[in-house]
């Protein structure tokens, strides 16, 4: 066994081709190739039929420990857009990383220097909206540090009657909670000022965005999102130019932002257009969902105790 973490094994293969350009998926593979005794017991598991499955597996594992590559060494650049994301190695020029790169905290899953990532494994397009959900909780724990929570449309009461309660609450929603590393000083005066310590997010999720849905899919997010800081619209794939130029247009006009949702490896999805934030969430809408549906009053919940405590269990959230 070489002994080396997964990071590690990252910044042995960039070190040796400097200044060539990788991908996740050519840092999979050249990893698994340079250190096969490292991935023999991996290899082994259930989970993975072929040698193409447990590359997949990898580079899915890729993503989540970004943070922890970067750290090794100054000299390892990462380009994030456009995507797919890419690493290389420059031993003459140390790396500009961002502020949020260079200060931010590893999160849970990068505490671990060979994270598991146990997300399915993708291996058609046949998904459906509902298979999309846990691949999308996925990128937001990871890439954005967002809390998140499935909202089943089942749970609703429909007290109002039938389509009472349509386009009234999202498919995912979420917490990001802004004040997790501040001065407790900082956080006591948050508190009893007006200051805002968490933002709530909103996603409506849809397998493709086209010609025929394009309109319809819109607006279901403009209504069941009106209620968060920020809202998305969140689908695998647009089918044309067209339909792009109308997403630019109406997310201009109403403030939806819209995510590409990467499937095969939920890291290398891209917020394509950023939405318009709130400076606070609509609590009177917040309240008519809560009463209607017991998911979203879960939700509430666990933000309600996030402002009294300050604390996140992970066992409550991204599921």
């Amino acid at each position: 066994m070489s002994k080396l973490s997964q990071p590690q094994r990252v910044f042995e293969l960039l070190k040796q081709s400097p200044l060539k350009k990788f991908k996740a998926r050519e840092i999979a593979e050249g990893i698994v190739t340079l250190f096969p005794e490292d991935y023999v017991e991996k290899r082994q598991n259930p989970r993975f039929n072929t040698d193409e499955d447990l590359i997949r597996q990898v580079f899915t594992e890729i993503g989540a420990i970004k943070n922890s590559i970067i750290k090794l060494s100054p000299f390892i650049h990462v380009q994030d857009k456009p995507r797919p994301r890419v690493y290389w190695y420059d031993p003459n020029h140390q790396a500009e990383h961002s502020e949020s790169f260079a200060n931010e905290e590893l999160t849970s899953t990068e505490n671990i220097e060979d994270a598991e990532i146990t997300t399915p494994l993708i291996k058609s397009g046949n998904l459906s909206e509902h298979d999309l959900y846990p691949i999308l909780i996925e990128f937001l724990k990871l890439e954005l540090g967002l809390y998140c929570l499935r909202i089943d449309e089942k749970r609703s009461k429909n007290s109002r009657g039938q389509n009472g309660n349509q386009w009234l609450h999202p498919d995912i929603v979420a917490m990001q909670p802004l004040d997790k590393h501040w001065h407790e000083l900082v956080k006591s005066c948050v508190k009893h000022g007006s200051g805002q310590n968490v933002r709530l997010w909103s996603f409506e999720v849809k397998k493709e965005l086209n010609s025929s849905n394009i309109r319809s899919s819109f607006f279901q997010a403009v209504s069941n999102s009106s209620w968060a800081n920020e809202g998305y619209l969140v689908a695998t794939s647009i089918s044309t130019n067209e339909v792009e130029e109308e997403l630019r247009m109406l997310s201009a006009l109403h403030g939806i932002g819209v995510i590409l949702l990467t499937p095969e490896n939920p890291t290398e999805s891209e917020i394509l257009l950023p939405a318009k934030r709130k400076q606070e969430p609509d609590w009177q809408t917040i309240n008519r969902i809560l009463k209607e549906n017991s998911d979203f009053k879960h939700f509430i919940d666990l933000v309600a105790n996030y402002f009294q405590t300050g604390r996140t269990y992970q066992e409550n959230w991204n599921k």
